[in-house]
């Protein structure tokens, strides 16, 4: 037997260690865990997690968790109500992105949650079936706190997306993504004053892997930068099929090889691997190199504000492993999606311009040269109106816009419809507006009225909604509710143990919001247009005395009653 040379063992050794290494460097994903109901608690801490292997642990923002919440399953005609505890130092806000829904539980930046207390609004489910989100939205503090963490998925089903045959098994065939990244200081902790991050995320996992079935398999992305793109395509070039975006199904799959993806926005993509072999791999990547001029993490530096080791680069987003295909795959693609009809620029009665504005330097970025201001309301808008919004942007960089209530159908890049991506058919709540070009869409504001809440419309980079790129509007409607007979309210039983009962009431209708303060005048519980038919649930509540301000639909006058908790 021919013996083996110690030189020959030292160079196995070190390939076997190398590729140990090579292997080590990766880690599952973490796919969140999901919850199918019409009632969810969600709480939200100030916590930690090892985002760096080695060293300290990195200060996050988790709901239920240390970093990102639960995914919640809701199903179009659901009554859902939500329940929304802050235990963190700071107050904030959570916005149910895409969601069609009343502006007061809309959780912009008016509904904020201050520490300590309790936000409960609730809706009807409108929305078509679709992947949508949920995060915070306190004005001047929504970067830091994504950046920590603070944010959650949100599936809609409904009888038409659940009658095609596509993988939706969650967790197995069917994998919700969200896409970020860090920048850390030398203490592990998260930089929070930069453009872009140094390191990628996937579902809050560094150097992230995936094991996928040898199948069709369905990948629901998310892009949760503060303000990077990415160009996604595959490590070996395949095609790759877009069934929805924002607003859900598209009324084909489009075949595509890339797709871009900015913040704020969503995909979902039919991927097969029924022909690769078990154990081979397949890297997700954002082909960000040499993109046009002003792309959002084109910049060629990789220090500094709007610096990072990832900049202008093609870099792996998230490493897949081909594992063994489910028990009944998924082995076909649906000729047909949806039937959709979509609005027409005719069909719109008011169009608005709205132009990017500011941007030189020490000037931040603003809608129309206004910056965002709690009350000022930018627009009046009329409760079924159909709208055309064009979108002008002659700056020098590409931004993230998106509008709060409604999905909206783009039906022209700079003044042609042949300009509108594929990836951008369908109903939309976000879309990119690159430097120099602009883009209009067409959307319809039914449903929801109030003169009191505004919505939201800005871009979703983070330090430039926080630094002003905002506007808001009400949707208007003649109210005919009467004003409350104050002097017939009564709250009983008073002393209460559990359910707290408003007496004396005509309608229900009538109450706008009620909030619940302790005897040193902290919130404990904000409850938006309170169903009041069972009662107010105040079981949690420790023993004391409280005071319950009542605020009026037609008038918006505040009323006070006091109760005593057992």
């Amino acid at each position: 037997m021919k013996k083996t040379t110690p030189s020959l063992v030292i160079l196995l050794l070190t390939f076997l260690l190398t590729r140990s290494v090579s292997f080590a460097q990766y880690n599952e994903v973490w796919i969140p865990p999901i919850q199918d109901a019409s009632s969810y608690n969600l709480n939200i801490y100030d916590t930690i997690k090892q985002l760096v292997p080695t060293g300290n642990q990195t200060v996050t923002i988790g709901i239920n968790g240390d970093f990102w919440g639960p995914t919640l399953v809701l199903h179009q005609g659901q009554n859902v109500q939500m329940n929304v505890t802050n235990y963190l130092n700071d107050s904030t806000t959570v916005h149910w992105h895409g969601m069609h829904l009343p502006a007061v539980m809309d959780g912009g930046p008016h509904q904020v949650i201050p520490p300590g207390s309790t936000w409960s609004p609730y809706w009807t489910v409108n929305n078509r079936a679709g992947f949508y989100w949920y995060h915070p939205h306190l004005h001047s503090m929504t970067a830091e706190q994504i950046l920590k963490g603070m944010g959650g998925f949100l599936i809609v089903q409904d009888s038409e997306e659940s009658a095609l045959n596509l993988p939706r098994t969650y967790g197995s065939d069917d994998f919700p993504l969200v896409l970020t990244s860090r920048k850390f200081s030398s203490s592990n902790q998260i930089v929070l004053t930069d453009a872009y991050g140094d390191y990628m995320l996937v579902n809050g996992t560094r150097n992230p892997k995936l094991t996928i079935p040898k199948q069709l398999v369905r990948l629901r992305i998310l892009n949760v930068e503060n303000e990077r793109g990415f160009d996604l395509g595959f490590s070996d070039n395949r095609n790759f099929t877009i069934i929805a975006n924002d607003g859900g199904l598209l009324n084909a799959p489009m075949t595509v090889n890339r797709v871009k993806l900015m913040v704020g926005e969503r995909i979902e993509i039919l991927v097969d691997l029924s022909n690769e072999t078990i154990g081979s791999t397949l890297e997700l990547m954002a082909y960000n190199a040499n993109q046009a001029f002003g792309f959002p993490g084109g910049e060629p530096n990789t220090t500094g504000a709007f610096g990072s080791l990832l900049n202008n680069t093609n870099f792996n987003v998230l490493h897949l492993v081909i594992g063994n295909p489910t028990q009944t795959p998924v082995v076909g693609i649906p000729s047909v999606l949806s039937n959709q009809t979509y609005w027409t620029e005719s069909q719109a009665t008011v169009n608005r311009t709205i132009q990017v504005t500011g941007g030189q330097p020490g000037i931040p970025f603003t809608l129309n040269n206004s910056s965002f201001a709690l009350n000022t309301i930018n627009y009046h808008v009329q409760l079924d109106d159909v709208e055309k919004w064009t979108l002008v942007n002659n700056q020098i960089f590409g931004h993230s816009f998106h509008i709060h209530d409604v999905q909206f159908k783009i039906t022209s890049r700079n003044g042609s419809a042949a300009n509108v991506g594929s990836h951008e058919q369908g109903w939309k709540d976000v879309v990119y507006l690159p430097r120099n070009e602009n883009v209009t869409f067409v959307c319809k504001f039914n449903d929801y009225s109030d003169a009191l809440h505004p919505f939201m419309y800005h871009c979703h980079f983070g330090q430039h909604e926080d630094g002003g790129m905002m506007g808001q509007f009400v949707v208007d409607q003649t109210n005919s509710l009467s004003e409350l007979a104050v002097e017939k309210l009564i709250l009983k039983p008073n002393p209460v143990e559990d359910k707290l009962f408003l007496i004396g009431l005509d309608d229900p209708e009538q109450v706008y919001y009620i909030r619940i303060f302790d005897q040193l005048g902290r919130t404990m519980y904000m409850l938006p247009k309170p169903n009041l038919t069972n009662g107010i649930d105040v079981s949690k509540l420790p023993s004391g005395n409280y005071l319950l301000e009542l605020t009026d639909q037609q008038t918006k006058s505040i009323h006070k009653l006091r109760f005593i908790k057992k």
